[in-house]
């Protein structure tokens, strides 16, 4: 690869990257994505630069607490209330067209 302070990358690196990757480039793709690249590193190495010494670790940028609802068991019988509401209803369950076919 290139001269890792520059951080600009040839079209060679790209296309040794690509041969890496079985990533066929066009001569133009080459072209372009060695540029690309190249701002992509260079934007990592300005981030690099920055003191963040004093920055606390951080999963994200704002101060987010879980919403959930406590985890409580109930009594959800509402199997007979959701039966009721179906437009067919067989032995305690759902009764629905046959489907790919099937005989009833």
């Amino acid at each position: 690869m290139s001269d890792p302070e520059s951080h600009r990358l040839t079209r060679d690196d790209v296309a040794h990257v690509a041969s890496l990757a079985l990533l066929e480039l066009t001569e133009a793709e080459l072209d372009e994505f060695a540029g690309q690249l190249s701002a992509v590193l260079e934007h990592a190495k300005d981030i690099d630069a920055l003191d963040v010494g004093d920055v606390a670790p951080t999963h994200h940028p704002y101060p987010l607490h879980n919403v959930f609802r406590p985890d409580v068991v109930t009594s959800a019988d509402v199997r007979e209330q959701a039966l009721a509401m179906a437009p067919e209803a067989e032995d305690g369950q759902f009764r629905v067209p046959p489907a790919l076919g099937e005989e009833p």
